[in-house]
């Protein structure tokens, strides 16, 4: 049997309120088809789609009259290709992934960063989509103290994609992987993803060792893979120690340390190079590696 949604259930489903729900009802005629004066409404699965329709159209830009006239005409599950055109011009795209991040929609979001990472690459995705868009999201929460259900899932969901796009460095161009890691108790590891798949990207091949890597782990990765570069990121004060890149072992050739986030303190690490950048930490390991 076709399944049947009340308002609130709906709402729910496609991250509106049921006010939102009723309002397109009224203006626009994108109520529940069967519905009958005096009667609950209730809404089957073509009245969803369509209402998803809406939803993904004004995130990506279109104004809501007309994306009306698109989902009422439009028969079928929900296709995004043709969504995605109305996001072009990259400001549109935050906004875009921002709305759809504030619905829960992960589908959208996945699909709308894809699209930006094919066309624009890791390095410019990052420094132009998803990191103000990350940026956005935790000012919002910061000021209303609502949204950290928006924030984790976004996060694990750029997480996935970048994950995506590091795997398969089919033909590397260096002979030893660079080492990356987020060292003490360093939770944050974001943007060591979005190095990982910008130097994928590259092919360069890397070891991941994610999240708080203890000081034995890293220095035994030191010890048996000799990488060429070291990567180590510190968001939080308390965990970028210097012992982290000074009590690793001695190896021969000596690996270029690269340490990134704002975690350290540079009066203290003036022996080794910093990154500010995701750009410029993919510079300074293509170095190292001879890139």
């Amino acid at each position: 049997m076709e399944e049947i949604l009340t308002v609130a259930a709906v709402a729910r489903r496609i991250g509106v309120a049921p006010a939102t729900l009723r309002t397109w009802a009224r203006r626009y005629g994108l109520g529940p088809s069967d519905h009958e004066a005096g009667e609950h409404r209730r809404y089957c699965t073509d009245d969803v789609a369509k209402l998803t329709m809406m939803r993904r159209l004004i995130a990506a830009g279109m104004a809501p009259a007309d994306a009306a006239d698109e989902a009422l005409s439009h028969k079928g599950p929900v296709k995004v290709e043709k969504i995605l055109k109305q996001c072009e011009v990259r400001q549109d795209v935050v906004s875009a992934v921002i709305r759809a991040a504030n619905a829960l929609d992960r589908n959208f979001v996945v699909t709308l960063l894809r699209k930006d990472l094919d066309k624009y690459g890791v390095i410019d995705s990052w420094q132009e989509v998803i990191a103000p868009v990350l940026m956005a999201i935790g000012e919002d929460w910061e000021e209303s103290g609502k949204g950290i259900e928006v924030e984790h899932l976004l996060s694990e969901t750029i997480s996935g994609i970048l994950r995506e796009r590091s795997l398969g460095v089919k033909k590397p161009i260096n002979g030893r992987p660079v080492l990356l890691a987020s060292v003490g108790e360093e939770l944050h590891c974001l943007a060591l993803h979005a190095l990982h798949a910008a130097l994928a990207e590259s092919n360069i091949e890397c070891n991941f060792m994610g999240a708080r890597t203890p000081m034995e782990a890293l220095s035994t990765m030191v010890t048996r893979s000799a990488p060429p570069a070291i990567f180590l990121w510190a968001q939080l004060s308390k965990n970028g120690d210097p012992k982290f890149y000074r009590e690793i072992p001695k190896v021969r050739p000596a690996p270029r340390v690269i340490l990134g986030g704002p975690g350290w303190d540079r009066d203290q690490c003036l022996e080794v190079q910093f990154a500010d950048d995701l750009a410029l930490a993919c510079s300074e390991i293509k170095q190292a590696i001879g890139a």
